[in-house]
Order: structure tokens, then C-alpha cells, then sequence
């Protein structure tokens, strides 16, 4: 009688073999393996844009499109894809090969071809994304480029945020127990005129007002969560200037965190936009609950509080726990604002569902500009209605419900 050992694996069963083969054949293999759906296609895709170059989504066709003085703004997003689905040493492999097979080497990690791009946001998120196998001797071409862009944009927009941020804290601040030396008489004497006492010919002020310049800690904390998925590149760019300025005003705490499925806070690196980008690792995952629940441990006076969550809204994490964290945001006095997206690129795709269910809670949730943006920070640190600044602006919202 012959006997035969046990497996010591389970038979893989015939639709999972089909559908593996089909991702190791590529999309001609749809007939004899039949197609893909759902999170197996999105792996297909990612794959195929590699290893299909010139097909459909292929990078070697976006290369061509694109040419070689701009930047391949499809770079970033397919750099994420990858990260999302496939493990670490995966990800490495099909990087080296993306730069090997279609000269993306050559386009953006040679000094000499650095040097003749030009540069634009977009080229600064793919070489953020690449910064984990940018050759040594293209680091500093990279890092030149990088400060390039991050100047220009700084020139732009620096003296806009800082008039915005500057004027609305000297108006929204209101001392109403100031010590002797702090009393704005002027402010102090025309709100109390109605207790004129005429027995005694004076004012008997009931209520004092305080110079507001003389406030010794900062009046708003100001937290800027990051979504670091593909999709998210530009947005990354930009909030980072933007962070990096508002940390430059002493009347503003600002913390800046980013996340995918872990979250990293990058405050110490906001006096440098450069550096904090270099930390930043765009791509991957993306658990929005786990990111707002960090921020909600760090912000400590919740009614002096803005929380500005910039995301898609595609949550990977648990959406009941992100909205009950919302909710208890809201409730405690925090404003509580969702971007869609921080850019020049036009309306993003997002979870409209999701920001529905926000709206409802009172969070707006919409794309801004980035030269919007220095007005949005001022409308929220006056504490005005922020659906009512974007519909003036002309900016959609979710629809509120409460």
C-alpha cells in the first residue's frame, strides 16, 4: 500500500490560480483567465503601467506626452499605487525598474537633466517620492531644485499669508480683564458711555478693553493634517510653505503632520520647507482616523483651536471612529476644516460620501487655491461662517445639515 505524505500547503483553489496567472500575464490574458475587479485591478493597473509601458495608463506613453522640459505628474501617483499594494521589497524592485526600463534615471535623478527642467511643483513631488534612491551625486542638484521651487512659491506667497494671519489675530483678539498698563481708554470709554454717571460728570465702565498687541502667548493653534497619498502631491507642497510660514508668526502655534497608515509629526521641521519635504514620503495607505485622533491629543486649548485636515477623503481606516472623533472636535470649540485639495489642479476627486457625512457634523469640506488659502486662514482665525466664505469665494461645499 503506498502512502503519500500530506501537504503542507492547501491546494490553491482554481479561481485564485486563474486570477494570479492573470496578474503575472498582463491584460491579454483576460480571456483565458478571465478579467479583474476591485482591489485586484488596481494592482493590475499599477503593474501594467510599468511593465506595459506604452500601453493604456503606461508610464512610458505619460513620459512621451509629457516631454522632457516638464515634469510627469502621473509619477507620484503611480510611486503611491505601488506603495499601497505591494510590500516594501516589492516596491523597491519596481521603482529601480521604472527608473532602468523607461530612462526616468535620466529625466530626473541626473544633475544634468535636472538642471534643464523646469521647475514646477510637480517635479518636487516626484523627486520627494524618489528621494529614497536618488543617486549621491544627484542629491544636491535635487535639493537645488527643490529650494528653487520652494523660494518661488515663498515669494509668492508669504507677505499674502502673513498680512491675512497678522490682521485677522489683531482683530479677532478681545482682552476683557487687561491690567492697568494694557487698557485701550479710547475702546474702553465708547463702549461704556450708556453708564455716564452725570452726578459725578464720568464714565463708571462696566466693561474693560485690552490692547490686544500685548497678548504673551500665541492666540490660535493652527494643526495642518496631511494626506501623503500619490494623489495628494501638490497639496503636500504647497501646505508645507504654508506651514512653514504661519510657524514664523509668534502669535500662531503651528503643528504640521502628515500620514498614510502611520502619522508623523513634523513640527521641528517647520523653519525649513526643504527639509520638512525631504521627510515627508509621499504614497502608500490611508487611515484618516488615526491621524485625526493624533491631532486631536496634541491640540491643548480646544476653542482656540484649528484643525485643517487636507485629504481625498478615501478612508482605509475605521469611518465611524473618524466621525465620532469629529463630532467630539467639533463639540469641544474646534474648527474643524476639510480641503480636498490644496492646489491649482482643478476639482480633485474625494470621497463625496464621506464629506457628506462631515458636512452634516458641521465640518466644510472643499478644494481652496493656494492663493485662497491665506483668506481661508483669516475667516477661520475671525471665527467667521467658512461655508459662507467658500460660497463667496465661489468654492463648492459638501451641503450642511446642521
Amino acid at each position: 500500500m503506498n502512502e503519500h505524505p500530506p501537504s503542507e500547503t492547501a491546494p490553491v483553489p482554481e479561481a485564485e490560480r486563474l486570477r494570479r496567472w492573470r496578474l503575472v500575464l498582463g491584460r491579454e490574458a483576460d480571456q483565458a483567465c478571465g478579467s479583474l475587479s476591485g482591489e485586484l485591478r488596481e494592482m493590475d493597473q499599477a503593474l501594467s503601467a510599468l511593465y506595459d509601458p506604452t500601453g493604456p495608463g503606461g508610464l512610458g506613453a505619460r513620459e512621451r506626452r509629457s516631454g522632457r522640459e516638464g515634469s510627469a505628474p502621473g509619477v507620484a501617483r503611480w510611486l503611491g499605487d505601488i506603495r499601497k499594494y505591494f510590500p516594501g521589497s516589492v516596491v523597491q524592485v519596481m521603482q529601480r525598474d521604472a527608473l532602468e526600463r523607461l530612462n526616468m534615471r535620466d529625466m530626473l535623478l541626473e544633475p544634468e537633466m535636472l538642471k534643464g527642467m523646469q521647475p514646477d511643483v510637480h517635479l518636487v513631488a516626484n523627486l520627494i517620492a524618489l528621494s529614497k534612491v536618488i543617486p549621491a551625486k544627484t542629491r544636491d542638484t535635487a535639493r537645488m531644485v527643490v529650494r528653487g521651487v520652494v523660494d518661488a512659491l515663498l515669494a509668492r506667497l508669504e507677505e499674502p499669508m502673513r498680512s491675512a494671519v497678522s490682521g485677522a489675530l489683531d482683530r479677532s483678539q478681545r482682552n476683557r480683564r487687561p491690567r492697568h498698563n494694557e487698557i485701550d481708554w479710547n475702546r474702553t470709554i465708547r463702549a461704556n458711555l450708556r453708564h455716564w454717571q452725570p452726578d459725578l460728570r464720568t464714565v463708571v465702565p462696566q466693561t474693560l478693553h485690552g490692547y490686544g498687541r500685548k497678548a504673551r502667548k500665541p492666540q490660535r493653534e493652527v494643526v495642518l493634517c496631511i494626506d501623503q497619498s500619490g494623489s495628494m502631491a501638490a497639496s503636500v507642497v504647497y501646505s508645507s510653505i504654508f506651514g512653514a510660514v504661519m510657524a514664523s508668526l509668534p502669535a500662531v502655534s503651528t503643528r504640521l503632520v502628515v500620514f498614510d497608515t502611520a502619522v508623523v509629526d513634523l513640527s521641528e521641521q517647520l523653519d525649513d520647507p526643504v527639509d520638512l519635504l525631504f521627510g515627508v514620503q509621499l504614497g502608500g495607505g490611508t487611515d484618516i482616523n488615526g491621524a485625526v485622533s493624533y491631532c486631536q491629543s496634541i491640540i491643548r486649548e480646544p476653542r482656540n483651536a484649528i484643525l485643517v485636515l487636507i485629504s481625498d477623503l478615501y478612508e482605509g481606516g475605521v469611518e465611524a471612529q473618524l466621525l465620532r472623533r469629529a463630532n467630539e472636535l467639533i463639540e469641544s470649540g474646534v474648527q474643524f476644516i476639510t480641503l480636498l485639495a490644496l492646489s491649482d489642479e482643478g476639482a480633485p476627486s474625494y470621497d463625496h460620501a464621506l464629506a457628506a457625512k462631515l458636512a452634516a457634523l458641521g465640518v466644510p469640506s472643499f478644494a481652496c487655491t493656494p492663493d485662497a488659502f491665506p483668506g481661508l486662514m483669516a475667516a477661520a482665525i475671525r471665527r467667521d461662517d467658512i461655508h459662507a466664505w467658500a460660497a463667496g469665494q465661489g468654492m463648492v461645499t459638501s451641503p450642511r445639515t446642521r
